[in-house]
């Protein structure tokens, strides 16, 4: 039996003020091997423009990465698999780009539709996650709630600079000023990190729609308390729309399950995220 067990949900609301949701949401779960991925993303530009966006981007990044799996892939080795994933979902990031850019083209009634992009995508014990803006990706373990993305924004940029704290950023009238999206210019940065999983693991990828109105503290409380697992995606969209629902709202959840390591050390609700040097630093202190 496979050791590694993945399990996917998403959900995507209009919320309470908008009329149309312009974000889109992918989840995926290989029914023979242990491959899965979320796609996350929140279109801009009007109705018509923010909707176009966010699907061509999802689209786009879902058909990449549905023919990951072919017989090239199969005969790498792991390493090689791992650096496959990485380049293919950076190709398929410009790829999802130059596809925005020519529709804008193609329809100037759309000139100034754009898309955040999150997405996570897990192979065996590999995670790898991208992303553009200020969608986000989390990791709930027993160590607590660790982000795994640092928005593109310029209350961000703030913070970083100690302009804004947290709390005030929070509140701040140009709080949806993102510095990076889809479909924006002809040049894209994309932030890729990767991973590797060695225990259970919840991933959670949401918009903006959810963050607006949940802080970290209130996230991890959900994840942490909310079973069955899968379905704190309906919460976080209920407690969004609940506290105003102001914007659209987006949220998928991976659960990545090791049995293996599960049994070996006897830590059923536990999870260790090894980042490598080139990775981002995530917060280990025991709670």
């Amino acid at each position: 039996m496979e050791p590694i067990r993945l399990a996917v949900n998403g959900r995507t609301d209009v919320g309470r003020v908008r009329e149309a949701n312009e974000d889109s949401i992918r989840c995926h779960t290989d029914p023979d091997h242990p491959f899965a991925y979320v796609i996350v993303a929140d279109g801009m530009g009007g109705y018509s423009g923010g909707a176009t966006a966010s699907k061509i981007a999802a689209d786009t990044l879902q058909h990449h990465l549905d023919s990951q799996l072919d017989s090239a892939f199969f005969s790498c080795t792991p390493e090689q698999q791992q650096a496959a994933l990485h380049t293919s979902l950076a190709n398929a990031i410009h790829a999802a780009n130059r596809e925005i850019l020519n529709a804008k083209s193609a329809h100037p009634q759309l000139a100034q539709m754009g898309t955040t992009l999150v997405l996570a995508v897990i192979w065996h014990d590999f995670l790898i996650v991208a992303h553009l803006g200020d969608s986000r990706a989390y990791l709930w373990n027993h160590y607590g709630l660790q982000r795994l993305t640092r928005d593109h924004s310029v209350v961000q940029e703030m913070i970083d600079s100690g302009q804004l704290t947290p709390e005030q950023a929070q509140e701040s009238n140009i709080r949806n000023h993102i510095t990076r999206a889809l479909g924006v210019s002809d040049h894209v940065e994309p932030i890729i990190n990767s991973w590797k999983l060695t225990e259970n693991a919840l991933l959670l990828l949401c918009s903006d729609g959810l963050t607006e109105y949940l802080d970290d503290r209130a996230i991890e409380q959900v994840l942490a308390s909310h079973r069955p697992a899968l379905d704190c995606v309906c919460r976080f969209v209920d407690d969004a729309n609940r506290l105003g629902g102001r914007d659209n709202i987006s949220a998928g959840v991976l659960e990545f399950t090791n049995r293996a390591e599960a049994r070996a050390e006897n830590l059923p609700d536990a999870i260790t995220l090894r980042p490598k040097k080139e990775d981002i630093t995530v917060r280990r202190e025991q709670r």
